[in-house]
């Protein structure tokens, strides 16, 4: 795995030099919750029992791929499997935090390693 990561970090590079390269489909997203500045964990902690439930319907429903707490501890990252950035943030405004206006959201739209495309013996494909 070792010598993939000069090829693919070199690889866009590369492709400057031609042309801008087509933006790959969204596969998922990810979503960053934060507490937001001066919300008092009493009033996260009050609400985090319907939360917690919540998230495990999405989870269930397979809406949430993967969940992790930060390293920080200032909050959760949710992997969703989402097509688009509107799709996440429709599921997000479900949960009771959000309901409470209690979090900060970040989303990342997450897409297939494109330079990977090379291994195969070809470019990536066009979108």
């Amino acid at each position: 795995m070792r010598f993939l990561l000069p090829l693919i970090l070199a690889l866009p590079l590369a492709a400057q030099s031609q042309q801008a390269p087509p933006q790959p489909k969204t596969t998922g997203v990810m979503v960053m919750l934060t507490v937001k500045p001066g919300v008092a964990r009493e009033q996260v902690m009050k609400v985090m029992p319907e939360e917690v439930r919540a998230t495990v319907r999405l989870y269930l429903d397979g809406r949430i791929s993967q969940w992790f707490s930060r390293g920080d501890g200032r909050g959760v990252i949710f992997i969703l499997s989402a097509k688009d950035v509107a799709e996440a943030k429709a599921a997000m405004e479900t949960l009771p935090l959000a309901k409470e206006n209690l979090m900060d959201y970040e989303y990342t739209p997450l897409a297939p390693l494109a330079p990977l495309n090379y291994l195969l013996g070809g470019a990536p494909p066009k979108q």
